[in-house]
């Protein structure tokens, strides 16, 4: 089994637990995170793969589009959080053990501001009120911007990039176009003209910014803490206000667990995922090496001790998965480039524009 090295102690005391129940030996490679999607798609149809890998889940699509993972029988589904089993659904089958959710949300200083804000509007109002230099900040990229990190605002106006139905995502449209796109980019250049929406502020100066007390809102992930604690900042974490008048959805990321689509032993191999590595002690061992809410129902509920888990994981469980089709693939850089135009002001009209980024997405998923 492939595993990074963060996580390989505790999954290297649950292979000794499963050794002694079951006599049989689960072997522990660590490899590059980053790495094993691509690693696992080239080596697995080869037999020089492993019969299972850690995973984020957004290559799901990919690997089931080549056949290189196998469907897993989970038992009680409910024992996991709903976002992280439609997380590794494709095609009505699961294809993963879930065992973390992340996401971003609306990170507040409570100094400069007391309550949470329930709109995008009243939020800015709240943060020029506070009399902070930045009333919100979003870290984004002067040619891409950030698709991911502008998501919610974008939810929020009913403009999701896929549907999102029972058997998974249907990649055969792109659903963030129309009148509901239309506005999510009328809504962008005014924001960008405004200044609420800023080009010129990357992931790490906005950081630093709100870390040196210079905003009143930040919306960012589980990531930044470690430097608004170090900094000294008082902080809320609560639920993103709604841009477009639907709830403001982020992204989750959901990490777990593939089993090969050749693997010599499916009986063992699934029973070490789902029975040992599925159960609510070994996610709440994850848990405490890596900080992510558990995608175990039951482990979620220890997590939630820490305010921030519990906080982050409130507002993850309302949220989406971040599409794990191979057509994501096709969607970033056109997405991306639109925003960056629209909120830079370069885009004469924003609603063609946006359109026009639709329209190319959705030749290119065409195209495959």
């Amino acid at each position: 089994m492939w595993t990074d090295s963060n996580r390989e102690p505790v999954l290297r005391k649950v292979a000794e637990q499963f050794k002694k129940d079951t006599g049989v030996t689960v072997k522990l490679a660590v490899k590059d995170f980053a790495k094993i999607p691509d690693d696992f798609i080239t080596q697995v149809p080869t037999g020089k793969g492993p019969d299972a890998a850690i995973t984020a889940h957004d290559a799901t699509g990919r690997m089931v589009h080549n056949g290189v993972v196998a469907p897993l029988e989970l038992g009680d589904t409910s024992a996991y959080q709903d976002v992280a089993i439609q997380a590794f659904t494709v095609e009505g089958k699961i294809y993963g053990v879930p065992y973390a959710t992340e996401n971003i949300a609306l990170v507040r200083n409570t100094k400069l501001v007391k309550e949470a804000p329930k709109t995008f509007d009243e939020m800015i109002e709240m943060g020029k009120k506070s009399g902070a230099k930045h009333p919100f900040l979003v870290g984004l990229d002067p040619k891409q911007s950030d698709p991911y990190h502008l998501y919610p605002f974008q939810a929020s106006f009913d403009a999701p990039v896929f549907e999102l139905k029972d058997n998974g995502f249907n990649s055969s449209k792109v659903a963030m176009g129309g009148a509901n796109g239309e506005k999510f980019a009328a809504w962008m250049a005014a924001q960008g003209k405004a200044k609420n929406l800023n080009l010129n502020i990357s992931q790490d100066i906005s950081k630093d910014l709100f870390s040196k007390g210079e905003a009143a809102f930040i919306l960012t992930g589980p990531w930044s803490l470690d430097a608004f604690k170090k900094a000294g900042i008082s902080y809320e974490i609560s639920e993103i206000p709604s841009a477009g008048g639907q709830p403001a959805t982020p992204f989750v990321g959901v990490q777990g667990f593939w089993m090969s689509a050749k693997t010599k032993n499916p009986i063992a191999t699934q029973k070490f995922l789902v029975e040992y590595l599925g159960n609510e002690n070994v996610q709440t061992e994850l848990f405490k090496v890596g900080n992510r809410a558990p995608a175990n129902k039951k482990a979620f509920e220890t997590a939630k001790s820490d305010k921030d888990v519990a906080a982050f994981g409130a507002v993850g469980e309302k949220s989406v998965p971040m599409p794990n089709i191979p057509a994501m693939g096709s969607v970033w850089a056109d997405w991306g480039v639109a925003e960056a135009q629209i909120i830079s002001g370069k885009a004469s009209n924003p609603k063609a524009t946006w359109d026009k980024a639709v329209q190319s997405i959705n030749d290119k998923i065409k195209k495959g």
